[in-house]
């Protein structure tokens, strides 16, 4: 007949830690990772249970004072009872019997910490899972709400959570800004802007030879800000770009950024005027039964060789400017940094992928999806480190670009420029 089940009382619970310490060898890997800091205590949790991450802070005890034994005096550091304890979790606390060590002879002021459980309770490593929940788009104030009932826990505040985030938030914006990029051979950098309310923000990604993508930095201000822009380029040249170096620079049009460019990194470096935006900016000046044509017309001549495709716009700019000179002036305008990557004669998949500034704005659209519940925004420092935070967490999913493997053939046209200018400095 079927044992029914009941539930686990004390003694049952002493069983189980009994068990567990006298078959430590399936725990102390356990040990390790965690006084590690490499597992998050929740994954414990959920394969062995609380029982588990008792019998872990005593074998952590163990590894400082040696196993009890009655009778025996014992090292310098000893046994000294239990005491109630709770571990942080992610999103709670949980009550445990964590066991207690002092130094012989020192009376209170010989506590010796336990490794596991100072590991287990670190805020930084708190702060982190609170960080990762609140970027898969859950809301401070809903925080609350998601947190799983369970006995013996203890609810966490929002205003507690939001100390946590602003942070962890804090780091992950420090810890961008101070990457070093000196081993990295980038090729292309794109440059775009991204709005909240009343607050800009300039971001930065490169893409290595290899395709694999890299975010740059960001930094507050619009991209038509001339000062906000050449002081992002400023700041990746310290961290290790070199500006001597030829780059393929992929932007949306502004003015500002141009000048930028050629104040950092010199005006012989190419740049490519996003397509998409062309497209609109010119599209947004005619009435709808013209646009889808003249649409297809721009795309069309995107696909033909450098020379061939700047006359068919040009002879489009002409026939327009009849009856829609706006339509026709904003055709023209930059014109020539639209066809740059034909000019460089990178094939068509590539091509595709350097077009348009779509490589950014595609983690930009993460960053306005984990963002979205945030009802205000206090200040330019804040929504740099929502959008820091956003952005990093979007680039664990980066791919590597379309068309990666024809990359060698803009390295070698980036390559011979470089060789060239230096000999025509020497000349």
């Amino acid at each position: 007949m079927k044992e029914s089940y009941h539930v686990v009382d004390k003694k049952d619970k002493q069983k189980i830690e009994e068990y567990l310490l006298k078959n430590a060898q399936y725990l102390l890997p356990m040990v390790e990772l965690i006084e590690g800091s490499r597992v998050v205590i929740d994954e414990l949790i959920a394969v062995v249970g609380r029982a588990s991450i008792e019998s872990v802070l005593t074998l952590s005890a163990q590894g400082i004072a040696g196993e009890k034994h009655r009778g025996k005096k014992g090292g310098e550091i000893c046994w000294h009872g239990s005491q109630k304890s709770t571990i942080k979790m992610s999103d709670r606390k949980l009550k445990v019997d964590k066991p207690r060590l002092r130094k012989r002879d020192q009376g209170k002021g010989g506590e010796v910490e336990i490794p596991a459980f100072s590991a287990m309770n670190s805020s930084e490593q708190m702060g982190k899972r609170i960080l990762d929940t609140l970027m898969c788009n859950v809301s401070t104030r809903d925080y609350e709400n998601v947190i799983t009932e369970m006995a013996e826990t203890v609810g966490v505040s929002k205003s507690n959570i939001s100390r946590e985030f602003i942070g962890a938030s804090t780091r992950e914006l420090e810890s961008l800004m101070n990457r070093r990029f000196d081993d990295i051979e980038f090729l292309v950098i794109y440059i775009d802007g991204i709005v909240y309310g009343d607050y800009h923000v300039i971001g930065s990604l490169g893409v290595d030879i290899t395709g694999k993508k890299h975010v740059l930095g960001v930094v507050e201000g619009a991209s038509e800000n001339g000062a906000s822009a050449t002081s992002l380029l400023e700041n990746l040249v310290s961290r290790g770009i070199d500006p001597f170096r030829k780059y393929l620079f992929v932007i949306d049009g502004s003015k500002a950024l141009r000048s930028a460019i050629d104040k950092v990194f010199g005006a012989k470096n190419y740049v490519q005027r996003c397509r998409n935006h062309k497209l609109k900016n010119v599209c947004d000046k005619l009435p709808d039964d013209l646009s889808d044509q003249v649409k297809s017309v721009m795309k069309a001549a995107y696909k033909l060789p450098y020379k061939e495709g700047i006359s068919k716009l040009k002879k489009q700019a002409e026939w327009l400017e009849a009856h829609y000179p706006d339509a026709a002036g904003s055709l023209l305008e930059g014109l020539e940094e639209t066809f740059t990557i034909n000019r460089l004669e990178l094939l068509p998949q590539l091509r595709r992928c350097l077009g348009t500034t779509n490589i950014i704005e595609s983690p930009y659209s993460s960053v306005r999806r984990k963002t979205n519940r945030v009802s205000r925004w206090r200040n330019g420092k804040m929504v740099l480190r929502w959008v820091a935070s956003a952005f990093i967490s979007a680039e664990k999913n980066f791919n590597r670009i379309s068309g990666y493997r024809d990359l060698w053939m803009l390295k070698v046209r980036l390559d011979d420029d470089y060789i060239f200018d230096k000999e025509e400095d020497v000349a």
